[in-house]
């Protein structure tokens, strides 16, 4: 591995963990504001607020006139594949235990360091299948999925995790030309007219100051999670930068503690150790390779 492969999979590996902290923001706002807000209503608006700060980062990074880019077939077909495991993954998360659901979608970096070994030929050795399989053993230590819980939802659950790898795998063959935040721009698009769709169904009412708040905050979140996710794709190794998708649960601790004075149990933390251990090993190796890289490529005394 070259130096500057292990520079880009450090800067993916960032991105993953930014990725998951601006989802988690949008998550637990969104899950405050659906107290009182029909779904449908509550993604449209957050969807048109999302389009609206994904257009304002475009003219912050000079991107307007790549804009176009939204409309090439690869960008339309990644969008798309994002809507349906987008709503596939929120079908089975209104009628099934949050758990398995949970557990289901955080199995994508199993799938997709796979993928990488077959589809992108990766060279993946045993350290990272054995901290992406550590990873999602502290997965289920938090989750905990109950067996009677895996139902027609579960399998939809599988069907949008596999929606999610594909999705991912589809951002890696988007031209490396087009912005980052075009890309974003294009998913932000796809869940705002379908959820407007579902809107002019059940029909719209007026928000008040504090729902506003909420879901301009929540399209913040969703903006930032759009873009570092999409960013942590396109940069590095897949097998490198994915094992960091599992940090959003960190996230979610942080967000438990604070917004609803919850805490893990025991199990819980040994999860949460797990976690973070297979993380700061991933990185540690990132490091190490790193450094053999830069030795191998100097030049000879």
């Amino acid at each position: 591995m070259t130096e500057s492969q292990s520079a880009a999979n450090r800067r993916g590996i960032a991105a993953m963990v930014l990725s998951g902290a601006f989802f988690l923001a949008n998550d637990t706002l969104v899950k405050v504001a659906s107290e009182s807000l029909p779904t449908a209503e509550l993604l449209f608006v957050r969807g048109v607020l999302s389009v609206v700060c994904v257009l304002g980062l475009a003219a912050a990074f000079g991107a307007l006139p790549r804009l176009g880019d939204v409309a090439k077939p690869a960008v339309l077909i990644r969008a798309a594949t994002d809507v349906a495991a987008t709503f596939a993954y929120l079908i089975a998360l209104f009628h099934a235990p949050i758990a398995n659901v949970t557990a289901i979608n955080l199995a994508s970096p199993l799938m997709l360091t796979a993928f990488a070994v077959f589809v992108l030929k990766e060279n993946v050795g045993w350290r990272r299948w054995s901290a992406v399989s550590v990873g999602f053993l502290g997965v289920l230590l938090i989750v905990r999925p109950a067996s009677e819980g895996f139902d027609a939802y579960a399998l939809l659950a599988a069907f949008a995790m596999v929606l999610h790898t594909t999705r991912d795998l589809l951002t890696r063959r988007i031209d490396k030309a087009t912005p980052s935040i075009v890309v974003s721009l294009g998913t932000a698009l796809g869940v705002t007219l379908v959820a407007g769709a579902g809107t002019a169904v059940e029909g719209f009412r007026a928000l008040d100051f504090r729902e506003w708040a909420i879901l301009i905050g929540a399209s913040v979140g969703l903006t930032g999670g759009y873009y570092f996710l999409i960013v942590a794709t396109r940069t590095g190794e897949v097998s490198a930068v994915q094992p960091f998708r599992y940090m959003a649960l960190l996230w979610a601790l942080i967000a438990g503690w604070s917004v609803w004075d919850q805490l893990p149990d025991a199990l819980g933390w040994t999860g949460y150790a797990l976690l973070v251990a297979s993380g700061l090993y991933v990185f540690h190796r990132e490091n190490v390779r790193a450094k053999e890289a830069a030795a191998a490529s100097a030049p000879k005394a």
